[in-house]
C-alpha cells in the first residue's frame, strides 16, 4: 500500500478535473465512497488518450490504472508518471498474463484497480469488442465491480486525429457490482453485463442529442483511418488539411462539421466510413489478398526498441514481410494498434512495433490480421 500515491491522488484530482472541464467541456460524477465496495476494478470504455484522468475525477479513493507498455518508454514523462501514480504496465498484442498477475496482487492486497475493457481506443465511436477473459478476470478478483461510461469522448478527440475538439463530455458510473453479487453470476453473465453497461455509439447518441463540438482541424489525420477513397477505390490517396480531406485521384472532396458528420460522399459519418473499409477487408481476406504499407520502420521491442527494418510491409495469408523479416501468420500470437499509427504484435517471445511514415496508413493491418484470423480459426474447424 502506498501513502505516496494516496496523497497524490488527493492533490490532483481537483486540479485535473478543473483542466478538463477548462480544455474539453468534461463533466463527471462524484462517487460516495460508501456507496463502493471495500475493493473494486473498475471498467470503463475507452474513447480519448485523457480518459485515465477522466475516470480518476469520479473517484476519492485512489486507484491503479492499467496502461499501455509503450509508454513506459516515453524517457522524459514516464519516470514521473510511474512516481506519481505507479501504473500497471501490459504490452498490446500479446498475452496480458503479467499484467493479470499484477491486477490481482492490488487487489488481494485491498487497492482498488481501474482499466479500459477494450483495451484500445474506439476509431468510429462505437465500443470496441471486449475479450472474454474480462470476465474471468473479475470473477477471480473476488473483489467488487463498478461499471463507467465516458460519453461524447470520441468528439473530443476522435481516435484518428491528433487535434482536439472542446463539447459535451461527461462520465458517470453505470452500475455498482458488490463481489457477493458476482459471486452468483457465470463468467458469461459477467461478461454480458459489462458489455451492456459499456455499449456506446456515438454516433447514434449524436443522432438523438446533436452537440457542437468546436475545433480548427476538424479533418487532419482521417488519412490514419481512411485508406480507400469511397468514391473513386483508390488506395492511400487520401490527404487532409484542416475541416478538408481530398482524394488525389478523383478530386473527391470530405468536409468534417461541428457535429462530427462528414459531407461530400455518400457516407455522413466516420462510423459508416469505417465499416465500409472493414466490408472491404473482409472480401480482400476471403480472395486471399495481401496488403502492403509503402514506408514504416520495424523495431524490435525488449526494454528498448531497435530498428531492424526501413521499407515496404506486406500482410497476408503467409504472414508478415519486410525486408529480411518473414513471420508466418499462424506464428502471430496477436496484433494490436496504439496511438494513431503504430501497429504492435508478438511472435513467441519477440515483440514488435511498425510505424509507418507520416500520412502513411496501417490500421488495415490489424483488421485485415483479425480478419485472416477468423477464416483460418473456421477452416480449421471444418466449418
Amino acid at each position: 500500500m502506498s501513502i505516496k500515491h494516496k496523497v497524490i491522488w488527493h492533490l490532483l484530482r481537483p486540479p485535473v478535473a478543473l483542466f478538463l472541464h477548462i480544455k474539453f467541456g468534461y463533466t463527471s460524477c462524484r462517487v460516495r465512497s460508501r456507496e463502493l465496495p471495500d475493493n473494486y476494478i473498475v471498467l470503463a470504455n475507452h474513447a480519448t488518450d485523457f480518459d485515465p484522468l477522466m475516470v480518476a475525477t469520479s473517484f476519492r479513493r485512489q486507484m491503479y490504472c492499467v496502461g499501455s507498455e509503450h509508454i513506459s518508454r516515453w524517457k522524459r514523462a514516464y519516470p514521473i508518471i510511474k512516481f506519481l501514480v505507479g501504473p500497471i504496465m501490459r504490452k498490446k498484442g500479446m498475452s496480458a498474463s503479467h499484467a493479470i498477475i499484477d491486477i490481482l496482487r492490488k487487489l488481494k492486497h485491498g487497492e482498488r484497480v481501474f482499466m479500459f475493457a477494450e483495451g484500445v481506443r474506439t476509431w468510429d465511436g462505437v465500443t470496441c469488442p471486449i475479450a472474454p477473459t474480462t470476465g474471468q478476470l473479475v470473477k477471480k478478483a473476488g473483489c467488487g465491480l463498478v461499471t463507467y461510461k465516458l460519453v461524447g469522448g470520441y468528439f473530443i478527440s476522435p481516435g484518428w486525429s491528433k487535434h482536439t475538439r472542446r463539447g459535451y463530455c461527461r462520465g458517470d458510473v453505470v452500475n455498482i457490482y458488490t463481489k457477493e453479487q458476482l459471486a452468483a453470476m457465470s463468467v458469461d453473465e459477467i461478461n454480458a453485463a459489462i458489455v451492456r453497461d459499456l455499449y456506446e455509439d456515438a454516433y447514434a447518441r449524436q443522432a438523438e442529442s446533436p452537440r457542437v463540438y468546436r475545433g480548427k482541424r476538424l479533418a487532419e489525420g482521417i488519412e490514419n483511418l481512411l485508406f480507400i477513397c469511397p468514391e473513386c477505390g483508390e488506395f492511400e490517396s487520401i490527404t487532409s488539411s484542416g475541416s478538408e480531406a481530398k482524394c488525389s485521384h478523383c478530386g473527391m472532396t470530405l468536409k468534417f462539421d461541428k457535429y462530427g458528420m462528414i459531407s461530400g460522399t455518400r457516407f455522413t459519418t466516420v462510423r459508416e466510413l469505417a465499416a465500409w473499409q472493414k466490408e472491404h477487408i473482409i472480401k480482400a481476406a476471403e480472395r486471399g489478398e495481401a496488403y502492403t504499407v509503402r514506408a514504416a520502420s520495424l523495431a524490435l521491442v525488449d526494454g528498448d526498441t531497435q530498428i531492424i527494418e526501413r521499407g515496404e510491409a506486406t500482410l497476408g495469408p503467409d504472414g508478415f514481410v519486410m525486408g529480411g523479416v518473414h513471420i508466418p501468420l499462424c506464428d502471430i500470437d496477436d496484433m494490436a494498434f496504439h496511438g494513431r499509427r503504430k501497429v504492435v504484435f508478438s511472435c513467441k517471445k519477440s515483440y514488435y512495433e511498425l510505424t509507418p511514415n507520416e500520412g502513411v496508413n496501417a490500421i488495415k493491418f490489424v483488421w485485415l490480421y483479425k480478419e485472416l484470423v477468423r477464416i483460418s480459426s473456421l477452416e480449421a474447424s471444418g466449418i
